[in-house]
């Protein structure tokens, strides 16, 4: 047995502390708020912020784990390689948390280092910096954070007038210490996908899961569907992308690998996350024959993995909490709120329709658990999953109708 520190406990940390319990290993979750999705479901819990290096240090000490698990982006990364020298394991290595923690350094490390295709780009710390960066790429562009998750912080600026408040909404959207942030060309592209990548111990290859499709909403996902139809040759191109650029990071577990697909056809690098991705999510539809959490815990403890299968078509849908506008569809409210604006803003307590979803076959409903429900948080997960060459169209579509009859609130919705 293993003891694992697992630093984040969110909807994706619970999902791998439960395919680590299933093989009975013991987990101690750790977030800054007490009742996190994962604490529900682990061994232990600690609460604390994870940018305290000496609080970290601290539970790493008081636990002595045999294997760091990072879940989130807000982390002391730079405590990580002193674990790692210790002998500790961290996932998927300290060296490629270090990196994808911050997008300058995953994007300079893409695009510079190894030479892939990505977005033009450029860095700024202050607004005049900000304004001369749009001036070089032209809009439409993208702002995001150089350090954020869920779209926090990210925008579309169509023109000069939205630099100010996107250039404000990016650097308030940022999390840890890190005030900078990333401006980049807009790519007209046809669609976006993951490719899961899995990088294993002993010597064993790098190996796929079958491409997902995603749409997401302000950089958030709201929906992944599994078959994506790609090319061979665009399936290649990404496969060496995503090969080349986790070689370089090192280390075993499952890898979030973000990409464009252009009208051309053209493969463009777009993200990475060294850990399950939200939009793989939909593999615990049924959709390949492990979940993602599966295989990353199977990367992390050194098991085999004698392969990855297609063995149905599956859509998944966001379940979030309604908005200000929607605050009528809340079946209950807490502390005997009445639905106006202000007070939907404060922590919502939610009644979940589970009845009109499940009486449809081939449904799955996961339910994250947490404790607060902000307007427009996600809240859980609605999937579906049918015969391997069924209409994932179709799939897609019941997927989000469903979703809606949850919470009542749209997964198309905007934040």
């Amino acid at each position: 047995m293993k003891k694992i520190l697992l630093l984040g406990s969110g909807e994706l940390g619970k999902e791998f502390v439960i395919a680590a319990k299933r093989a009975g290993q013991y987990v101690i979750a750790c977030d800054r708020y007490a009742g996190a999705p994962a604490m529900q479901v682990a061994d232990e819990c600690e609460v604390f912020s994870m940018l305290d290096g000496d609080a970290l240090e601290a539970v790493v000490r008081k636990h002595q784990p045999d294997i760091i698990v990072p879940e989130i982006e807000a982390i002391r990364t730079e405590r990580l390689f002193k674990f790692e020298e210790e002998g500790i394991q961290v996932v998927p290595s300290a060296r490629a948390v270090n990196y994808t923690m911050n997008r300058r350094a995953i994007r300079d490390l893409a695009a510079k280092e190894l030479g892939l295709r990505t977005a033009k780009y450029f860095y700024a710390k202050t607004f005049d910096e900000f304004k001369a960066a749009a001036d070089e790429i032209g809009f439409p562009c993208v702002v995001k954070p150089l350090m954020s998750s869920s779209g926090h912080g990210q925008s579309y600026v169509h023109n000069e007038g939205e630099l100010e408040q996107a250039f404000r909404e990016a650097m308030e959207g940022s999390r840890g210490d890190v005030r900078e942030v990333i401006i980049e060309e807009f790519i007209d592209f046809d669609s976006e996908f993951t490719l899961l990548t899995v990088t294993q111990q002993h010597g064993w290859p790098t190996i796929f899961c079958p491409p997902i499709g995603h749409v997401q909403k302000g950089g958030d996902y709201r929906e992944s569907w599994q078959p994506y139809k790609i090319s061979d040759e665009a399936l290649k191109q990404a496969q060496m992308m995503a090969d080349k650029v986790t070689r370089a990071l090192t280390g075993a577990g499952i890898w979030g690998v973000e990409f464009f697909l252009t009208r051309q056809g053209e493969v463009i690098f777009s993200e990475l996350s060294p850990r399950p991705h939200d939009t793989g999510m939909v593999t615990l539809g049924h959709t390949t024959n492990l979940s993602e959490f599966e295989l990353h815990f199977r990367a992390v403890m050194g098991l085999p993995i004698a392969g990855i299968h297609l063995e149905h078509a599956g859509a998944s849908a966001v379940i979030l909490a309604p908005n200000n506008s929607e605050c009528s569809a809340i079946p209950s409210l807490s502390n005997n709120l009445t639905p106006n604006s202000s007070e939907c803003s404060a922590i919502l307590s939610l009644s979940y329709n589970l009845t009109d979803a499940l009486l449809e076959d081939r449904t799955r409903i996961r339910i994250f658990g947490k404790p607060e429900a902000h307007p427009g948080r996600r809240m859980g997960v609605l999937l579906c999953y049918g015969e391997v060459d069924d209409d994932v169209n179709a799939l897609r579509d019941k997927a989000k109708r469903l979703a809606k009859t949850v919470l009542g609130t749209d997964p198309y919705m905007k934040k």
